[in-house]
């Protein structure tokens, strides 16, 4: 799935994933992209990388899916549900343009979740597609990755927030966990 030049899209979670998913949509001309999570702190590193609105769903009285349609007019072209919660999946299925909009699944819920859903939210036209490290298969996209990043077409050294010698590798998953922190690079 490719993302097209012009449309809207919502990624669900600004973390080192989402963030990474945020850059993919400007990198192939989405006109709206929409960075939802409930850590305000993580808005402004989005708006770097492209997102054109941020916002917390706990700033909103009503369900952020209807926050979605109302702020596009008909809904998303694409969304992207990156935390893994069952629950934010169905938001972001729901959030989609009601014709035409494709909804990815790329954060990986707890083994044997459950999702329920309402049906409808399918057979009026939308798509659901579940992603598993991208789509991408290793032996033939790392010589992309690499010759990409060495033409500077992307440049993931943007999502690095801190650099920590080994011996403090808890310390970066505490700031991992605790959203302070994108990615962290460990010296040996």
């Amino acid at each position: 799935m490719q993302v097209k030049p012009g449309s809207t899209c919502a990624v669900f979670g600004l973390g080192g994933v989402g963030l990474s998913v945020v850059i993919g949509c400007k990198s192939a001309g989405a006109s709206q992209i929409i960075g939802i999570d409930i850590n305000k702190d993580k808005f402004t590193k989005a708006r770097e990388l492209g997102a054109t609105e941020c916002i917390n769903p706990q700033d909103f009285k009503k369900p952020i899916q209807e926050v979605l349609v109302e702020m596009t007019g008909h809904g998303v072209d694409y969304s992207f549900e990156v935390i893994g919660h069952v629950e934010t999946m169905a938001a972001a299925l729901a959030s989609c343009h009601m014709g035409s909009g494709t909804c990815v699944m790329v954060g990986v819920p707890p083994l044997g979740s459950q999702l329920s859903f309402d049906p409808m939210l399918l057979f009026t036209g939308r798509t659901w597609k579940g992603s598993f490290i991208g789509g991408w298969k290793t032996k033939d996209s790392i010589p992309k990755l690499v010759s990409g990043y060495m033409e500077k077409k992307f440049n993931p050294d943007v999502l690095i927030t801190h650099t920590l010698p080994f011996d403090k590798i808890n310390e970066g998953f505490e700031l991992l966990r605790s959203g302070k922190s994108i990615r962290s690079i460990l010296l040996y």
